[in-house]
């Protein structure tokens, strides 16, 4: 059926390598078609002859090496294993049941590839492995939005048809071996084989992937299985091996001047990265409600151009009107990176975004500088609230060890009335937030309250009946409508409430939905809003265009509030600065970078270097290979937040001191950290 009888015979009086190269060959060939796949579904712009057949060959070689060494277990068995387990039936059942298995998960994983193409426009990354240590929210994420089934039985049939094909192509391979038995010089050539395969994959550079000025084109260029397991491998990296450095002494200067900080200007207490930013201490304690939203970028918001049926109806009417009524609106705004860790710590600890794993799942996290921490310190009560739970990516351990004294998470809802595979809806959510806030107002406490929305993910389910659209379509821009929804329900009713005038309304997206564009990192997909509200410090409705991200979201509400404080932050009150001082720090998968005005620098693994320029502020940044004095200026401010911030970290010094009188040592002298409280 599969070969002519001649060529069977001659396969039959093969030795294990057959078997092996054919396993090989058809995994290349998997690897290549889902290659295909993407590149004709998911269409990146390079349209170069030149580009497309040099990402196939980068592809092809990323693929072969993965394909011997996916193979290699096969050839090593069959030329170890006793010739009497060889010849016998039981082997070739198991054989035959474990390529059947190998083949079925294969063959899933190269769904699971796909849909997280689709998702995120990338191999497997970061997020993949991450979204390994919860199985329960992501498994039930994935359960309600793809077809788990149809995908299975597909993956089973796939599995035991190719096993079934290769055992037929290589004809009856324990009668061959039981009729000509590896002699032990033929399994010493076997072995030095499998060895010489081994060493094959050694030169193996990654990087060769990122051949082209387009991100999209070298994602398809990738190999899915080394993107994850090179991911996996740098979650815990040192900054200093892998990225540029600068002498530590130019890398502080740098950072004091940068974060306002200087001690010539006299900003700093004794030398410490710690200084004092000024403010009225008569002025009152105003409450602070942190809105933290999932997924609810810059692109769905029509006050910013967003909408849909021709551009005549909008996706948030309520922000909207809000924005247009009564907010203050920030309109050149990035996220950190492209996932809610990130957006945490960005925007509750203003701290730059390090490559590998966010300060929020890491180890040395027990005493972080916070929003909280600094309120806190000034008679402020202090909960975070969470539609889900607080194991995920360590939420609630990081709020409860950095300034918050409650974490509310899903279980403490007794009776939610609708939830999703993240947590309880939007509309519950909120409703338990206004009544701890109206407890505690009542109490006479001052608070600052942080929640953190579900409803807007995948697969995008909400309560029926809030919003004219269809829940059971599982739409991601009618889950967009539905959260704006429940927002201006919260609005509506926080109005009536007696602490509304005296309160600091914040809502700020944790990143934007999709990851899009050509760059490395792909800017556009970062663009979020933030919308101050709050009769107290917004008397009129206004707009401000000045360049930040998350991390300038806490010293602006601090700002705002205007009582003097410590601070170790790294973002700047946007409502303070000129606009020329404006920047974002961001990082995407393993690549971290800054932007300011119109130029972006990117540092990557293996201290790499790329540099962009763009004409206008909502322009497209396009890759430069001749850097500018202002790109070399740029380059060496980047390098000093990021190392700064890596060296903090290590040495535990993100907080702040509050006697004076322990902030006399500087990172600069090189003395170790004082003891932690």
């Amino acid at each position: 059926m599969f070969k002519s009888s001649a060529t069977l015979r001659r396969w039959d009086g093969t030795r294990p390598w057959h078997f092996y190269a054919l396993n090989a060959l058809i995994f290349l060939g998997a690897c290549t078609f889902l290659r295909l796949l993407l590149w004709f579904q998911f269409k990146p712009e390079a349209g170069s002859v030149a580009q497309v057949a040099q990402g196939l060959l980068i592809g092809l070689h990323l693929d072969l090496v993965t394909a011997l060494v996916v193979s290699l277990p096969w050839l090593v068995w069959l030329s170890v294993a006793p010739r009497r387990w060889v010849s016998a039936r039981w082997h070739r059942w198991a054989l035959t049941a474990l390529a059947a298995l190998g083949w079925s998960i294969t063959t899933f994983l190269f769904f699971v590839e796909y849909f997280f193409f689709e998702e995120f426009k990338s191999r497997f990354n970061t997020v993949a492995v991450d979204y390994l240590l919860y199985p329960k929210e992501v498994g039930t994420n994935i359960w309600e939005s793809y077809p788990v089934v149809l995908i299975v039985v597909l993956s089973l049939a796939g599995g035991f048809l190719l096993a079934r094909t290769v055992w037929r192509w290589t004809g009856n391979l324990a009668v061959a071996l039981a009729a000509n038995p590896f002699a032990r010089r033929q399994r010493a050539v076997w072995a030095v084989v499998a060895g010489l395969l081994l060493v094959l994959g050694l030169p193996l550079r990654l990087s060769e992937a990122r051949f082209s000025p387009d991100r999209l084109l070298n994602e398809i260029a990738n190999n899915g299985q080394l993107s994850f397991i090179h991911a996996a491998m740098t979650r815990h990296m040192d900054f200093s091996a892998f990225y540029r450095t600068l002498p530590p002494e130019e890398a502080w200067r740098r950072s004091l001047q940068l974060v306002g900080a200087n001690p010539e200007t006299g900003g700093t207490l004794a030398g410490s990265f710690q200084r004092l930013v000024p403010g009225d201490p008569a002025r009152p304690r105003l409450n602070v409600v942190l809105l933290l939203e999932e997924s609810l970028g810059s692109e769905f918001w029509g006050v910013l151009g967003a909408g849909y049926n021709g551009m005549t109806n909008s996706f948030t009417p309520c922000l909207d009107a809000l924005a247009e009524r009564e907010g203050l609106l920030f309109t050149n705004l990035y996220a950190t990176g492209n996932r809610t860790i990130r957006g945490l710590e960005g925007v509750l600890a203003s701290f730059p975004p390090l490559p590998g794993d966010s300060i929020v799942a890491r180890d040395r996290s027990d005493h972080i500088e916070t929003i909280a921490s600094v309120l806190r310190r000034d008679g402020y009560e202090t909960f975070f609230i969470y539609g889900g739970r607080s194991l995920f990516d360590g939420m609630g351990k990081f709020a409860l060890q950095n300034g918050y004294q409650r974490f509310i998470e899903q279980k403490d809802f007794a009776h939610p009335t609708f939830t999703t595979s993240w947590g309880v809806c939007d509309e519950d959510l909120f409703d338990r937030l206004l009544q701890e806030c109206r407890q505690l107002h009542q109490a006479g406490r001052p608070f600052l309250a942080t929640s953190l929305s579900v409803s807007n993910h995948k697969p995008y389910t909400y309560p029926p009946g809030r919003i004219p659209e269809d829940p059971d379509k599982h739409w991601r821009h009618h889950a967009v409508k539905y959260a704006d929804y429940a927002l201006g329900r919260f609005f509506e009713q926080a109005r009536r409430e007696p602490f509304y005038t005296n309160t600091i309304f914040v809502v700020v997206a944790d990143h934007g939905a999709r990851v899009y564009g050509r760059q490395t990192i792909p800017l556009h997909s970062y663009r979020i809003p933030l919308l101050i509200v709050g009769p107290a410090v917004v008397p009129h409705p206004a707009r401000n265009g000045v360049l930040g991200g998350s991390m300038d979201v806490a010293p602006t509400v601090l700002g705002l509030i205007h009582r003097p404080y410590l601070s170790v932050f790294f973002g700047q009150d946007l409502c303070r600065i000129p606009p020329e001082q404006g920047r974002a720090l961001v990082q995407h998968n393993r690549d971290i970078g800054m932007i300011r005005g119109q130029h972006m620098v990117v540092l990557g693994l293996n201290k790499t270097i790329e540099y962009y320029h763009r004409d206008t502020p909502a322009g497209e940044f396009h890759k430069v290979e001749q850097p500018t004095s202002a790109d070399r200026e740029l380059l060496g401010d980047a390098i000093s937040l990021f190392q700064i911030a890596d060296t903090l970290y290590l040495q535990q010094r993100y907080w702040v001191h509050t006697d004076p009188a322990s902030t006399s040592s500087g990172l600069s002298a090189g003395l170790p950290p004082p003891a932690r409280h």
